[in-house]
Protein backbone atom coordinates (compact mmCIF):
# COMPACT_ATOMS: atom_id res chain seq x y z
CA UNK A 1 0.00 0.00 0.00
CA UNK A 2 1.49 3.10 -1.17
CA UNK A 3 0.91 6.51 -3.31
CA UNK A 4 3.70 7.81 -4.86
CA UNK A 5 3.66 11.21 -6.90
CA UNK A 6 7.37 11.90 -9.29
CA UNK A 7 8.36 15.07 -10.98
CA UNK A 8 4.39 15.92 -11.07
CA UNK A 9 3.92 18.57 -13.97
CA UNK A 10 0.83 20.92 -14.98
CA UNK A 11 0.21 23.79 -16.92
CA UNK A 12 -2.84 25.67 -17.90
CA UNK A 13 -1.65 27.84 -20.71
CA UNK A 14 1.29 30.10 -19.47
CA UNK A 15 0.49 29.14 -15.36
CA UNK A 16 1.92 26.90 -14.22
CA UNK A 17 -0.17 24.84 -11.53
CA UNK A 18 2.48 22.52 -10.54
CA UNK A 19 6.25 22.01 -10.76
CA UNK A 20 8.09 18.97 -10.36
CA UNK A 21 5.89 17.66 -7.18
CA UNK A 22 7.64 14.10 -5.69
CA UNK A 23 6.83 12.28 -2.53
CA UNK A 24 5.87 9.46 -1.31
CA UNK A 25 3.25 7.86 1.34
CA UNK A 26 2.72 4.97 3.00
CA UNK A 27 -0.12 2.67 5.49
CA UNK A 28 -0.82 4.74 8.41
CA UNK A 29 0.21 7.98 7.45
CA UNK A 30 -2.31 10.98 8.09
CA UNK A 31 -0.98 13.79 6.05
CA UNK A 32 -1.87 17.49 6.38
CA UNK A 33 -1.57 18.68 2.69
CA UNK A 34 -1.14 22.36 3.07
CA UNK A 35 -0.91 25.81 1.30
CA UNK A 36 -2.49 29.11 -0.22
CA UNK A 37 -5.48 28.94 -2.42
CA UNK A 38 -4.30 28.18 -5.83
CA UNK A 39 -1.04 26.29 -4.57
CA UNK A 40 -2.34 23.58 -6.63
CA UNK A 41 -3.59 21.48 -4.29
CA UNK A 42 -6.77 20.36 -5.40
CA UNK A 43 -4.62 20.12 -8.90
CA UNK A 44 -2.86 17.39 -7.65
CA UNK A 45 -5.89 15.56 -5.99
CA UNK A 46 -7.57 15.48 -9.60
CA UNK A 47 -4.50 14.33 -11.58
CA UNK A 48 -3.88 11.55 -8.72
CA UNK A 49 -7.75 10.44 -9.20
CA UNK A 50 -7.04 10.59 -12.68
CA UNK A 51 -9.91 13.25 -13.39
CA UNK A 52 -7.51 15.29 -15.16
CA UNK A 53 -4.09 14.31 -16.36
CA UNK A 54 -0.66 15.44 -15.53
CA UNK A 55 1.72 16.95 -18.32
CA UNK A 56 4.51 14.77 -17.21
CA UNK A 57 5.79 12.84 -14.49
CA UNK A 58 3.98 9.78 -12.92
CA UNK A 59 1.63 8.96 -10.00
CA UNK A 60 2.18 5.19 -9.05
CA UNK A 61 -0.49 3.28 -6.79
CA UNK A 62 0.18 0.55 -4.86
CA UNK A 63 3.41 0.02 -7.08
CA UNK A 64 0.91 0.92 -10.76
CA UNK A 65 1.08 3.32 -12.87
CA UNK A 66 -2.37 5.39 -12.97
CA UNK A 67 -1.81 5.99 -16.57
CA UNK A 68 -1.14 2.11 -16.87
CA UNK A 69 -4.37 1.20 -15.42
CA UNK A 70 -6.83 4.06 -14.19
CA UNK A 71 -9.44 2.30 -13.54
CA UNK A 72 -7.61 0.19 -11.07
CA UNK A 73 -6.26 2.42 -9.53
CA UNK A 74 -9.01 4.30 -9.22
CA UNK A 75 -10.50 2.14 -7.06
CA UNK A 76 -7.94 1.95 -4.40
CA UNK A 77 -8.99 5.74 -3.65
CA UNK A 78 -11.41 7.14 -1.87
CA UNK A 79 -12.20 10.95 -2.66
CA UNK A 80 -13.65 13.40 -0.64
CA UNK A 81 -14.41 16.71 -2.52
CA UNK A 82 -14.49 20.07 -0.20
CA UNK A 83 -18.17 20.79 -1.38
CA UNK A 84 -19.03 17.01 -0.41
CA UNK A 85 -21.70 16.67 -3.47
CA UNK A 86 -24.44 14.05 -1.77
CA UNK A 87 -27.69 13.64 -2.96
CA UNK A 88 -30.29 15.17 -0.55
CA UNK A 89 -33.39 13.39 -1.58
CA UNK A 90 -31.82 10.10 -0.66
CA UNK A 91 -31.73 8.60 2.43
CA UNK A 92 -28.23 7.68 3.73
CA UNK A 93 -28.99 3.91 3.37
CA UNK A 94 -30.18 4.56 -0.54
CA UNK A 95 -27.24 7.07 -1.34
CA UNK A 96 -24.94 4.03 0.14
CA UNK A 97 -26.67 1.48 -1.62
CA UNK A 98 -25.96 3.93 -4.76
CA UNK A 99 -22.49 4.43 -3.69
CA UNK A 100 -22.16 0.61 -3.82
CA UNK A 101 -23.57 -0.26 -7.24
CA UNK A 102 -21.27 2.52 -8.43
CA UNK A 103 -18.36 0.29 -7.98
CA UNK A 104 -20.45 -2.87 -8.72
CA UNK A 105 -19.60 -4.79 -4.91
CA UNK A 106 -20.94 -7.90 -4.78
CA UNK A 107 -20.90 -8.28 -1.00
CA UNK A 108 -22.41 -4.20 -0.45
CA UNK A 109 -25.00 -5.52 2.18
CA UNK A 110 -22.39 -6.35 4.41
CA UNK A 111 -20.02 -3.63 3.60
CA UNK A 112 -22.74 -0.74 3.95
CA UNK A 113 -23.19 -2.47 7.27
CA UNK A 114 -19.56 -2.31 8.69
CA UNK A 115 -19.14 0.98 7.38
CA UNK A 116 -22.03 2.53 8.88
CA UNK A 117 -21.16 1.20 11.94
CA UNK A 118 -17.50 2.19 11.56
CA UNK A 119 -18.89 5.62 10.91
CA UNK A 120 -21.25 6.37 13.55
CA UNK A 121 -24.44 6.44 11.21
CA UNK A 122 -26.67 3.39 12.68
CA UNK A 123 -29.36 5.79 14.06
CA UNK A 124 -29.57 7.72 10.78
CA UNK A 125 -29.76 5.21 8.13
CA UNK A 126 -33.47 5.70 7.09
CA UNK A 127 -33.03 9.63 6.97
CA UNK A 128 -32.92 11.72 3.70
CA UNK A 129 -29.27 13.11 4.17
CA UNK A 130 -30.99 16.86 3.65
CA UNK A 131 -32.54 16.82 7.11
CA UNK A 132 -29.45 15.88 8.60
CA UNK A 133 -26.43 18.04 10.69
CA UNK A 134 -23.29 19.40 9.10
CA UNK A 135 -21.33 16.59 10.63
CA UNK A 136 -23.71 13.77 9.98
CA UNK A 137 -23.67 15.27 6.26
CA UNK A 138 -19.42 15.00 6.42
CA UNK A 139 -19.82 11.44 7.58
CA UNK A 140 -22.11 10.16 4.84
CA UNK A 141 -19.60 11.87 2.40
CA UNK A 142 -16.75 10.13 4.30
CA UNK A 143 -18.80 6.36 4.15
CA UNK A 144 -19.25 7.00 0.80
CA UNK A 145 -15.43 7.26 -0.02
CA UNK A 146 -15.22 4.47 2.15
CA UNK A 147 -17.33 1.94 1.11
CA UNK A 148 -15.37 0.16 -1.54
CA UNK A 149 -12.52 -0.22 1.13
CA UNK A 150 -10.14 1.61 -0.53
CA UNK A 151 -6.55 1.97 0.13
CA UNK A 152 -5.82 5.64 -0.16
CA UNK A 153 -8.20 8.76 1.00
CA UNK A 154 -7.86 12.45 -0.39
CA UNK A 155 -9.80 14.21 1.89
CA UNK A 156 -10.57 17.95 0.35
CA UNK A 157 -11.06 20.55 3.99
CA UNK A 158 -13.19 17.41 5.61
CA UNK A 159 -13.89 19.41 8.90
CA UNK A 160 -14.77 22.88 7.13
CA UNK A 161 -17.97 24.38 8.88
CA UNK A 162 -18.03 22.12 11.41
CA UNK A 163 -19.00 23.43 15.14
CA UNK A 164 -16.75 22.63 18.11
CA UNK A 165 -18.00 19.08 18.88
CA UNK A 166 -18.63 17.54 15.41
CA UNK A 167 -14.58 18.69 14.67
CA UNK A 168 -13.63 16.59 17.68
CA UNK A 169 -16.04 13.60 16.44
CA UNK A 170 -14.68 13.90 12.50
CA UNK A 171 -10.83 14.12 14.06
CA UNK A 172 -11.21 10.76 16.10
CA UNK A 173 -13.17 9.60 13.03
CA UNK A 174 -10.30 10.25 10.66
CA UNK A 175 -7.20 9.63 12.89
CA UNK A 176 -8.90 5.87 13.16
CA UNK A 177 -9.27 5.12 9.65
CA UNK A 178 -5.76 6.15 9.26
CA UNK A 179 -4.60 3.64 10.98
CA UNK A 180 -5.33 0.73 7.97
CA UNK A 181 -4.51 3.72 4.90
CA UNK A 182 -3.44 6.28 3.26
CA UNK A 183 -5.12 9.49 4.13
CA UNK A 184 -3.74 13.10 2.51
CA UNK A 185 -5.82 15.75 3.91
CA UNK A 186 -6.34 19.36 2.54
CA UNK A 187 -7.17 21.98 5.25
CA UNK A 188 -6.53 25.72 6.62
CA UNK A 189 -7.36 24.82 9.66
CA UNK A 190 -4.04 25.25 10.97
CA UNK A 191 -4.69 24.03 14.24
CA UNK A 192 -6.10 20.75 13.60
CA UNK A 193 -2.86 19.99 11.13
CA UNK A 194 -0.95 18.38 14.80
CA UNK A 195 -4.22 16.84 16.25
CA UNK A 196 -4.61 14.57 13.46
CA UNK A 197 -1.58 14.79 11.24
CA UNK A 198 1.77 12.56 11.54
CA UNK A 199 3.41 14.23 8.48
CA UNK A 200 2.82 17.33 7.05
CA UNK A 201 3.01 18.54 3.08
CA UNK A 202 3.21 22.37 2.17
CA UNK A 203 3.60 23.58 -1.38
CA UNK A 204 3.35 27.42 -2.50
CA UNK A 205 2.83 28.15 -6.39
CA UNK A 206 2.78 24.99 -7.83
CA UNK A 207 6.25 24.28 -5.48
CA UNK A 208 6.48 21.66 -2.46
CA UNK A 209 8.30 24.16 0.06
CA UNK A 210 8.42 21.33 3.14
CA UNK A 211 7.83 18.05 3.79
CA UNK A 212 7.51 17.29 7.60
CA UNK A 213 7.23 14.75 10.26
CA UNK A 214 5.01 15.44 13.03
CA UNK A 215 5.92 12.40 15.38
CA UNK A 216 7.20 14.30 18.01
CA UNK A 217 6.16 16.00 20.98
CA UNK A 218 8.07 19.12 19.84
CA UNK A 219 7.10 19.09 16.30
CA UNK A 220 3.85 18.47 17.41
CA UNK A 221 4.25 21.80 19.30
CA UNK A 222 4.69 24.01 16.43
CA UNK A 223 2.67 27.33 15.85
CA UNK A 224 1.21 26.43 12.59
CA UNK A 225 -0.21 29.30 11.67
CA UNK A 226 3.66 31.19 12.04
CA UNK A 227 5.24 28.18 10.44
CA UNK A 228 2.45 28.40 7.35
CA UNK A 229 2.59 32.12 7.08
CA UNK A 230 6.25 31.55 6.89
CA UNK A 231 6.63 29.26 3.86
CA UNK A 232 3.50 30.80 2.01
CA UNK A 233 3.97 34.51 2.44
Amino acid sequence: MSLEVININKSYGEVKALKNISFKLKKGEIVGFLGPNGAGKSTLMKIITSFINQDSGKVIISSIDKDVDAILTKSKIGYLSENNPLYNEMTVLEYLNFVSQIYNLKNSKKRILKVSKEIGLVKVMEQEINSLSKGFRQRVGIAATLVHDPEILLLDEPTTGLDPNQLVEIRHLIKKIGQEKIILLSTHIMQEIPKICNRVIVINNGKLVDDKSLHSKEEKEIDFDEYFYNLTK
